[in-house]
C-alpha cells in the first residue's frame, strides 16, 4: 500500500488484478449503470467526496486509487498512459463491471479518453471534467513542462508551495479542501515519499508522450465536458497565454462528434470540489436522458 497512513472517512477494499498490482477502491450504490472514476494527477480516491453520495442513490459509483496513488499499491510505476489503461481495463474486467461511464478529472480525464479509445466496447459514455488531452503541445514545449516537473521539484516543495498549488485549483478555495493539504503536506514525512514524487513525474511524462488530441474526432461513445471558466491550469498559463479555457473546451466541442461542453462560472479547475451539484445534476440528466 502506497501510504497507508491516510485515513480515508469512507468503506473501500483492495482488489489484486494480476501482475503485482492491488487496486484500493470505493464501490457504492445500486443501478443500470457504473460510474468509474478516476483521479487527477497527485489526487486519490477523496477528490470525489462531494459527489458520490449523492450520485450512488442512482448509480453504482466505483473509484479508484491508481497505481502509486493513495493506498494502492507502492512503488515506482511507469506512468505511461497505455500502463494506467491496461490496469484500469483490467479492474474493470476483475470486477466485472458492465454498462461502464468513466468520469475522469484532469489526468483522469486524458486516461478516460484513451480507454474510450481502446476499449470502446466497454466503455458506454465518457465524462470528462477539466480534462487533460485537449490541449496540445509541441516537441519544445513538452521539453520545457518536464524540465520544470522532475522528481526533485515535488520533492523540495515547502508548506506555503503546497498550499499556493492546492489553492491555484479553485476560484474560490472551499474550508475542506484543507484534509487534502494536510494529507499532501504530511507525505513528505513517509519513507516512500520520493517514489510518489517519481510517480507523479512520470504519469505527467505519460500524458505528453500520448497525446490523444489528434484521434478526438474517433470517440464513438457519448462525451459530457466540464470546465470552470476560471480554470488556472487549462490552458497552460505560461505556454499558451493566447489562449482561454473556452477556447479549450470548443476543441472538445467542436472534435468529439457525441459532445455536450458544460461551463461553470466561477469556478476553477477542481470542480468535483468546488461545484459539486453541477456536476451532480448534468451527470444525472446526462445519464437520464
Amino acid at each position: 500500500m502506497q501510504f497507508p497512513q491516510f485515513k480515508y472517512d469512507f468503506d473501500y477494499s483492495i482488489i489484486d488484478i494480476g501482475e503485482h498490482i492491488k487496486i484500493a477502491y470505493r464501490d457504492e450504490g445500486k443501478g443500470e449503470n457504473t460510474l468509474l472514476f478516476i483521479h487527477g494527477l497527485s489526487s486519490y480516491i477523496p477528490a470525489w467526496n462531494k459527489i458520490i453520495p449523492e450520485l450512488s442513490k442512482k448509480f453504482r459509483c466505483v473509484a479508484i486509487d491508481l497505481p502509486g496513488y493513495g493506498k494502492s499499491s507502492q512503488g515506482i510505476f511507469s506512468g505511461s498512459v497505455n500502463y494506467y489503461n491496461n490496469v484500469i481495463y483490467r479492474f474493470i474486467k476483475k470486477m466485472k463491471l458492465e454498462n461502464v461511464t468513466l468520469v475522469g478529472h484532469s489526468m483522469g480525464g486524458h486516461l478516460a479518453i484513451a480507454l474510450a479509445l481502446a476499449y470502446h466496447e466497454v466503455i458506454k459514455n465518457n465524462i470528462l471534467i477539466a480534462p487533460a488531452g485537449l490541449e496540445s503541445f509541441s516537441e519544445k514545449e513538452k521539453e520545457w513542462i518536464l524540465e520544470n516537473s522532475n522528481p526533485n521539484f515535488y520533492y523540495s516543495a515547502g508548506d506555503e508551495q503546497i498550499i499556493n498549488a492546492f489553492k491555484s485549483n479553485f476560484f474560490k478555495m472551499p474550508d475542506d479542501v484543507w484534509e487534502m493539504i494536510n494529507d499532501r503536506i504530511d507525505m513528505r514525512g513517509y519513507p516512500n515519499f520520493m517514489d510518489y514524487c517519481h510517480i507523479i513525474s512520470n504519469s505527467l511524462k505519460g500524458l505528453l508522450d500520448e497525446p490523444v488530441y489528434e484521434s478526438l474526432t474517433k470517440i464513438k461513445q457519448p462525451t459530457l465536458i466540464f470546465f470552470g471558466r476560471n480554470d488556472k491550469w487549462i490552458p497552460n498559463k505560461y505556454l499558451h497565454k493566447e489562449l482561454t479555457t473556452e477556447d479549450i473546451a470548443n476543441i472538445g466541442r467542436n472534435l468529439i462528434p457525441k459532445s455536450k461542453v458544460v461551463m461553470i462560472d466561477n469556478c476553477g479547475h477542481f470542480i468535483p470540489f468546488e461545484s459539486p451539484e453541477v456536476l451532480i445534476t448534468e451527470i444525472t440528466n446526462f445519464l437520464s436522458a
